[in-house]
């Protein structure tokens, strides 16, 4: 009887702790501090709330285990501590099957449970579209990013990051001119089919605010499945070290309205990038798959 009234009275503080934490959340932090978040505002893609949900409910679960977990410690330290007086050894248990059963099972039935609702999630996002509004192909290139607007058939070519003409130093130090980097024009709430390619080494194409990212792979294809729903510019990068300007792969994506994304493609097709760059552009033309791969012949002599 007296050990359920200390687990009763441990229980209390630790439930009226949580209580009053999470009902002083500010809505920036119930969306877990995540890009893209701005009250009173529609999400960024209608994706963005499940990721987010998916990270704050997580560490929740998180947390209430990390505080019952420190509590036992604490508990455990001040309840079989040596008391004054006392020598030798405390009496030694060589096992205990309950408490035994209860750390293995509740991991599992942890673990379980993150894997579930991730799968869930991730399935959801991965979903391709049937019939998408828009396909786009995106190139990754040391240092920089070409856009195919495969649908319009027009292509937007890409530089790295400049300095702006005021910065005393370089593009490595975040001081650049935002008007040169390439810009991605996505119409909002059209849903687009992102083909990710590079041509030379491993990038990685991120936009935080759309929280979703995904690697760019030479010799492998990649795709992007987003509907963005909130007009807006938004920050991009390489988030895979690609070599020395690295740092310089910025970009930034443009979520306008219909009408200012035809506008776009026609101010492209006035420039003459009309067609696709394709994959004639890409600095690797032997890998496997594409018929130049230089790989060893068997004719019995190798």
């Amino acid at each position: 009887m007296r050990h359920t009234r200390r687990i009763r009275w441990a229980a209390i503080p630790i439930a009226a702790s949580l209580a009053l934490v999470l009902a002083g959340c500010s809505q920036d932090q119930l969306h877990g501090y995540l890009p893209g978040f701005v009250k009173g505002e529609k999400d960024v893609t209608t994706m963005t709330s499940r990721v987010a949900g998916l990270w704050v409910t997580s560490w929740i679960v998180l947390l209430v285990v990390g505080i019952i977990v420190w509590g036992l410690i604490i508990w455990a330290v001040v309840v079989y501590r040596r008391r004054k007086g006392q020598t030798g050894l405390p009496v030694q248990l060589r096992y205990n099957m309950p408490i035994e059963i209860f750390y293995t099972i509740v991991p599992f039935i942890l673990i379980i449970g993150f894997f579930a609702f991730t799968a869930k999630d991730q399935d959801a996002i991965e979903k391709p579209y049937a019939h998408p509004d828009l396909k786009v192909t995106v190139y990754g290139k040391q240092w920089a990013w070409d856009w195919d607007y495969t649908t319009n058939g027009v292509y937007d070519p890409g530089i790295q990051a400049q300095p702006a003409s005021n910065a005393a130093q370089g593009p490595t130090h975040g001081n650049v001119d935002e008007a040169q980097l390439p810009t991605l024009y996505l119409p909002v709430n059209e849903k687009v089919d992102i083909t990710l390619k590079s041509r030379d080494v491993i990038h990685s194409f991120w936009v935080p605010a759309f929280l979703y990212k995904k690697d760019v792979i030479p010799g492998h294809v990649n795709h992007m499945y987003v509907t963005p729903t909130r007009i807006g510019t938004y920050k991009g990068d390489c988030a895979e070290l690609c070599g020395e300007y690295h740092s310089a792969m910025l970009f930034r994506v443009k979520v306008v309205s219909q009408a200012d994304y035809d506008a776009h493609i026609d101010a492209l097709k006035a420039q003459g990038f009309t067609g696709s760059l394709g994959d004639d552009e890409n600095r690797n033309q032997n890998l496997p798959g594409n018929g130049t791969d230089s790989g060893f012949t068997s004719n019995g002599t190798d």
